[in-house]
């Protein structure tokens, strides 16, 4: 998955809404729970699942959701050895 857009992140009680726009329309809407993550484009899958298909199959069960929980200004992971590059600006 790549994406250089603008988005949105909410942050409800029992999960982390992604959403993510190119020229005014969604590419990008995920939920990600405790224990699942839900995308508009494919059924809810585990957090290990999700990880194993889209990151690497070594990221903890629990990165996605803690990446997008943190409150900082700038979000940057970057995994050379797997190839991931994650970059969260807030404005």
């Amino acid at each position: 998955m790549k994406f250089y857009d603008k988005g949105f992140i909410y942050k409800y009680s029992d999960y982390t809404q992604v959403q993510i726009f190119s020229a005014g329309t969604v590419v990008l809407d995920m939920k990600i729970y405790e224990n699942r993550v839900c995308k508009s484009t494919f059924k809810c899958q585990d957090l290990k699942t999700f990880n194993r298909e889209n990151l690497n199959k070594s990221y903890n069960e629990m990165f996605l959701k803690n990446l997008f929980d943190k409150n900082e200004k700038e979000v940057v992971h970057r995994d050379k050895e797997n190839n991931i590059l994650i970059k969260i600006r807030r404005d």
